[in-house]
């Protein structure tokens, strides 16, 4: 069986990449296709992989500014030749499951979410401006994209949700069915403290800085409140950001996975301010016996058990406001006591990795049977 692993763009460690890690330990002689790849800057594991990419690859400015080139996209995915193979897993996001398979292909599409800049999230990448021609080409994009992502979802053969948020969308969209398998978290890696680490005086996000993560409400919560607030990741936000943040706010920009690890089991607690369709750093938290403070819609409904429920693993706020954020901390604060780290990492531990290997491998054993037996 030749196995194809298809996946948007290689440009960082996320959580979709975490995902395609645990897709290349299972069909480690797969080849892997990607618009672009930005080298240096994955895991060992994907470094290790067969790297095919497209032609965007050469373009100027890509690996910056690939959003840009959001209109060349389906294209770029087309053009891959995958004639050659038994199995396509694409792990989409973006426009991966747009690739065309052959039909004695079984195309397997692990969904993180419809392409989100078209959908419910089309207003924020794509906002009005004072110039009617450039609002005209920026809804006709819009338009063409919807369409194409409508009718590429029929290439696919069987869908895999990483949520029931998910789930919905891919049913609302596209009227497809789906499983959902939830992201894969290292639980042998994100562990509780093996000693008491100093006095847990900061609260943490770690996260990409874009508009839909809501960094901007959670800088001026943290603003108002004047305790100290560390942010892991980079973006196109961060000078933005930073124009906001007083001092009590700090931006570490991109951190390895040991030191991540390092600041969850230190902190407070994590926050959480954006809706996510699953949202991996707050298992990761919670892996660490650390609680979670949360914008409670998407994914986190799914993995983070809310205060006032028994062996709550962290506190949910209601409106995506600064005010709302800040009435949350306070509620945490007031209950500390209330929060236990075990379990709090037990509540983590249905999502291990090994678990989702598990999950995958039968789920594609199962359609694979079934569709050769047609």
């Amino acid at each position: 069986m030749k196995v194809a692993i298809i996946h948007d763009w290689l440009t960082g460690m996320r959580g979709g990449e975490r995902v395609l890690e645990a897709l290349c330990e299972l069909y480690p002689e797969a080849n892997l296709y990607t618009l672009i790849h930005g080298r240096d800057r994955l895991s060992g594991i994907i470094e290790g992989m067969r790297i095919r990419t497209s032609f965007l690859q050469g373009f100027p400015g890509v690996m910056k500014h690939y959003r840009y080139y959001l209109a060349l996209f389906p294209s770029a995915i087309e053009q891959f030749d995958l004639r050659d193979h038994d199995l396509i897993i694409s792990s989409s996001h973006c426009v991966a499951k747009g690739i065309v398979p052959m039909p004695e292909s079984l195309h397997i599409s692990y969904c993180h979410t419809p392409m989100r800049y078209v959908w419910d999230m089309q207003f924020d990448y794509f906002k009005s401006s004072w110039n009617p021609l450039k609002n005209l080409l920026a809804s006709t994009l819009a338009n063409y994209l919807r369409n194409w992502d409508v009718s590429s979802s029929q290439r696919v053969d069987e869908f895999i949700a990483n949520s029931r948020y998910v789930q919905q969308r891919i049913k609302k969209y596209y009227r497809r069915e789906s499983t959902v398998i939830h992201p894969p978290v290292n639980c042998d890696f994100f562990q509780l403290p093996q000693k008491k680490a100093r006095e847990e005086e900061y609260y943490l996000a770690v996260t990409a800085l874009v508009p839909y993560k809501r960094l901007d409400l959670a800088v001026e919560a943290f603003n108002r409140l004047g305790k100290t607030f560390l942010i892991v990741g980079d973006g196109p936000g961060l000078n933005e950001l930073k124009r906001k943040a007083r001092g009590n706010v700090e931006f570490l920009g991109w951190q390895s996975d040991e030191k991540v690890r390092d600041y969850l089991q230190g902190c407070r607690a994590l926050v959480f301010p954006g809706k996510e369709d699953f949202g991996i750093s707050p298992v990761e938290a919670q892996a660490c016996g650390k609680p979670v403070i949360a914008f409670g819609r998407g994914g986190v409904l799914e993995t983070v058990r809310p205060f006032p429920q028994e062996m709550p693993t962290g506190v949910f706020f209601e409106e995506p406001t600064p005010d709302s954020l800040i009435q949350a901390v306070e509620l945490f604060e007031r209950n500390r006591n209330r929060f236990d780290p075990q379990a709090i990492r037990e509540n983590a531990l249905p999502f291990d990795r090994e678990r989702f290997r598990e999950k995958i491998r039968s789920f594609v054993e199962e359609k694979y049977g079934a569709f050769r037996a047609r």
